[in-house]
Order: structure tokens, then C-alpha cells, then sequence
């Protein structure tokens, strides 16, 4: 009888294996075809280690094959899967990042692009109180700084979902990222030389006008249909994420290092990224097996996008669009929306600062209470929207009340907060938070509705409604720095205005708008 005790060190993968109860174990048993030799091996989990034991009923004369085989075992056992369940333990005990699907290697990047796209988005409306107290800008001044983003955003979308088309998502994304981190890190060197300054603004609303074409582009390449909604989620869940992100990192760098250091620094981030997208991208082939659907749209268009582009511009019903009330609907509904998201987005921190007496610190935290409360509302809105639906409740009926909730809400938080009711700081922060949070049931409003009447248009509709969305970006930003200039009010340059565009646009998309599927058909 020969027995032998093997004892390996259980401290590396112990939090790999599936937990067992203390009495468990795991029994590996395999049989020679010598009839005299069992083998009985155990992997018992003590407390920090394991235990091989070798059970062997042999002569004297095999001990040294017993002793071979028993080391081949141990050997393989690396690469042997053990399975409990669900779980699985594999032999290297870690995260392969090489085996990792290539689509969710694309997803994850292009979410993490979509954060930096918002700390650069946000980081000017932080960075404008120190850089106003610097150079002497007024309000209308500082107002025309952030409003110029806006610029090159407006006209970018279009031309984005065109080159999106033509060159391939992954590409536009990519060179987008580098042309706004680029300019993001310029605005320093620029700041004191306006034109200069309004132009790397300029550039850095191009960057990021191009890149929801260039995500959804993407996506619908890479991505299977089971798969889009959570894809389309993680993306653009990035936004919400990055205003969190740049408004928390960006008070506490300029207190430390100057304003100069958040262009910087954001900027060093786009470029860092730019870099590792380029390794994602040729790491290996898109997965044929797993998304023949993507596959296929990817390289099918690769040697005739141009020619297929010109065919499809030829036969899009521009015309059938702007003679359906349902369009204009969305279209002006989108422009109220942007209205109040953009001002308020823009100019919130410096009223928190001035008329609620916070400092820097304080007030970009607070600025960071809606886009938190918002990813909450968002979820719970999508679910009580895909209910209603699904029991029958008729989608135009659905989206129509998503919407008015998502603009009385924050219109009657704003007429609270613009009424002189002696309310103390952070109640007033409280109200516009809610109503700004819950401003996000627009996403089972409006921003499904493209979808609802023209799946086949849905892209170049949401372009037309993206495009004057963007333009209170322009329009409402820099008014607001000139309101406030000329009436010293808050409530008149900020929220009399964006309380007016919610109320119409609640009229408007009660009265025309629709869920109910257009032909669109060309029209001469």
C-alpha cells in the first residue's frame, strides 16, 4: 500500500472556486487498466490550501508509474474545468481580456468615449466663474464662451451621420475623439485671444456633434439585435456618467492646480483613449460567429458606401417629412426640451454660486444632483412605458404623456423656484433637481418616437430633430448671458424663458404629434 500527500497553496484562487459547505468536496477518480491499481483523487478545501490525497493499492514495483501518472494529473489540472453550477473555474483563474468578444470590447470603449465627451461638455460651465473673474468677462461674454460649443454641435450632426456612413462608426468616433480632446486642451492657450477661444469651442461641438451618428453606426455593425438595447444603454449611459465624473473632478483640480489644469487633464483623457482605440480596433476580426447580422453590414458596404450613399439621398422623402405635422411636432418639441436641458446645463453651477451663495466646490456638487436623480428616472420611466404597451395601451397615448410629464414637471419646478418664497438654499436645490430628473421621461417620449413612425427613417429623422435641438445650445446659452446682463434676474434670463418653451411645447405635442407608422412616401 503506498500513499502519497500532495499539498498545494490554496491562497491565489480561493475566491475563484464556487463556495462548498464544509462536509463537500470535490472527487476526481479514474481507473487504470491494471486491475490492481485505483487511484483516488480529492480535492478537499481547507481553510487556506488544498489537499491532494492519493490513495494507491499497488506493488512496490509500480509505485514510480503511480507516481508519474499522479504528477501528469496534477499537471493538467491548470487546464481542466471545474464546474459547480453555473460557475466555472478556468485554468488560468483570471480575466482574459484577448478572449473577450470584439463587440464588447467596442461597446466599452465607446461608452468610455461618451464619458470624456460629457467632462468635456461640462467642464466650461465650472471653469467659466474663475476664467470670468480673470479676464472681466460679463455674463454676455461668458454666455457667447459656452454657447459656441453648440456651434460646431448644430452643424456637425448631419455630416456626422453622413461620414458615419461612408468611412465606418468606428473610424468617425475615433478621429472625433481626437479632434475634440485636442481642442479641449487648446482652450487654455486660447483663452485670452476670443476668436481663438470660440474656435477650439467651435471644434470641440464638431468633435462631439459627429459622435452619436459614429456610436450608432457602430453599434448596429457590431451589435445582434438581442443584444442592441443593452448595447445602446451602456453607450450613451456614458453621458450621465461623465457629467457626474466633470463635475466632480473639475472644482477640486481648479482650486488645486488653476482652471488651466481641467482642459489639461480631460484633454490628456481623449487623447489616452484615442491611442487605445487604435489596439481595440485591429486586435482581431469582428465575430462572424456571434453577430453574422453585424458582420455582414460591415463589409458589404465597404467597397460600394459611396455609390449606395448617393442612391440612398436620392430616394429619402425630405419633402414627405416636412409635410407631416407628426415631424414638426418632434421637431419643435425637441427644440423646448433642449431648451431648458442646455441653459440649465450651462448656467445652473454660476446660480448656485451667486444667488444661493455656494462656493465652487459646493456648487458643482449640487450640479450634480439632476444627471444622478435622472439615471433613476430614466429607468423607471422606460419600465412603466414598456408596461403600459404591452397591456395593450395605444403607444401614441404613451408617449404623449411621457412627454408632458417630462415638460410640465420641470416647468412648474422652475416657476417655484423663480417665485420669491423665502425658500432656503437647498430646497430650492431640491425642486429643480426633481423637476430636472424627472425632464428624462423624454426618453420614453419623444426620443422613441422616431422609431415608432419610421423605423426605416429613424436615423435621418432623429438627425432633422437633433439639428434644431442643438440650436437653443447656440440661441438660449448666449440670451441668457444677455438677459441676465441687462435685467440682473434670474428668474427672467434663465427660467421665464424655459418655463414658456416647455408650456407650447406640451401644446404642440398634445395637438399634432404621433406614434402611429408613416409611409413617408418620395413626393415630387
Amino acid at each position: 500500500m503506498a500513499k502519497l500527500t500532495l499539498r498545494t497553496d490554496y491562497n491565489n484562487i480561493n475566491s475563484l472556486l464556487p463556495h462548498h459547505k464544509t462536509h463537500q468536496s470535490l472527487a476526481f477518480k479514474t481507473c487504470f487498466r491494471n486491475p490492481t491499481t485505483h487511484l483516488n483523487l480529492s480535492l478537499l478545501p481547507l481553510k487556506h490550501r488544498f489537499k491532494f490525497k492519493f490513495s494507491c493499492s499497488i506493488k512496490e514495483k509500480e509505485r514510480e508509474d503511480v507516481v508519474d501518472t499522479s504528477e501528469r494529473l496534477v499537471k493538467q489540472l491548470s487546464n481542466t474545468k471545474v464546474s459547480n453550477g453555473s460557475s466555472e473555474i478556468l485554468g488560468t483563474f483570471g480575466f482574459n481580456w484577448k478572449n473577450l468578444p470584439q463587440r464588447y470590447k467596442m461597446v466599452g470603449t465607446t461608452s468610455l468615449a461618451f464619458v470624456i465627451c460629457n467632462m468635456d461638455k461640462v467642464n466650461l460651465s465650472i471653469a467659466i466663474i474663475p476664467m470670468s473673474h480673470q479676464f472681466g468677462w460679463n455674463s454676455s461674454v461668458a454666455g457667447l464662451v459656452q454657447s459656441s460649443f453648440f456651434w460646431g454641435y448644430a452643424l456637425s450632426q448631419l455630416p456626422g451621420g453622413w461620414l458615419a456612413k461612408v468611412f465606418g462608426g468606428r473610424v468617425v468616433l475615433q478621429y472625433g475623439v481626437l479632434v475634440w480632446s485636442l481642442a479641449t486642451a487648446c482652450v487654455p492657450l486660447l483663452a485670452g485671444f476670443m476668436p481663438g477661444l470660440v474656435l477650439s469651442r467651435i471644434l470641440v461641438g464638431i468633435g462631439e456633434g459627429v459622435s452619436p451618428s459614429a456610436a450608432t453606426d457602430l453599434i448596429a455593425r457590431l451589435i445582434p439585435l438581442d443584444e442592441r438595447s443593452r448595447a445602446v444603454s451602456f453607450v450613451f449611459g456614458g453621458l450621465s456618467v461623465g457629467s457626474v465624473a466633470g463635475l466632480l473632478l473639475a472644482p477640486p483640480l481648479i482650486q488645486n492646480f488653476g482652471w488651466e489644469s481641467v482642459f489639461y487633464l480631460f484633454g490628456l483623457f481623449g487623447v489616452a483613449w484615442f491611442l487605445g482605440f487604435q489596439l481595440v480596433t485591429e486586435e482581431q476580426p469582428l465575430d462572424v460567429a456571434t453577430a453574422p447580422r453585424s458582420q455582414s453590414l460591415a463589409t458589404e458596404k465597404s467597397d460600394t458606401s459611396m455609390e449606395e450613399l448617393g442612391e440612398s439621398l436620392k430616394t429619402v422623402p425630405w419633402k414627405a417629412f416636412f409635410q407631416s405635422k407628426a415631424v414638426w411636432a418632434m421637431i419643435y418639441a425637441h427644440f423646448c426640451g433642449s431648451w431648458g436641458h442646455y441653459t440649465c446645463l450651462s448656467w445652473l453651477p454660476t446660480y448656485f454660486s451667486e444667488v444661493l451663495d455656494l462656493n465652487l466646490t459646493e456648487a458643482a456638487w449640487v450640479s450634480v444632483l439632476p444627471p444622478l436623480a435622472s439615471i433613476m428616472v430614466t429607468s423607471i420611466a422606460a419600465q412603466v412605458a414598456d408596461k403600459l404597451i404591452a397591456n395593450g395601451t395605444e403607444t401614441t397615448v404613451v408617449r404623449k404623456l411621457c412627454q408632458t410629464i417630462a415638460f410640465l414637471s420641470p416647468a412648474a419646478c422652475m416657476t417655484l423656484s423663480s417665485v420669491d418664497l423665502g425658500l432656503p438654499p437647498w430646497e430650492v436645490v431640491t425642486i429643480l433637481t426633481g423637476g430636472l430628473a424627472l425632464s428624462s421621461f423624454a426618453l420614453s417620449g419623444l426620443y422613441c418616437t422616431h422609431q415608432d413612425i419610421s423605423p426605416e427613417y429613424a436615423s435621418i429623422l432623429l438627425g432633422i430633430t437633433n439639428t434644431v435641438g442643438a440650436v437653443p445650445g447656440i440661441v438660449g446659452v448666449a440670451l441668457t448671458g444677455y438677459l441676465l446682463d441687462s435685467t440682473h434676474s434670474w428668474s427672467i434670463a434663465l427660467f421665464a424663458p424655459s418655463i414658456f418653451f416647455y408650456l407650447t411645447g406640451t401644446v404642440v405635442w398634445l395637438t399634432f404629434a404621433s406614434s402611429k407608422p408613416q409611409t413617408f412616401l418620395k413626393r415630387d
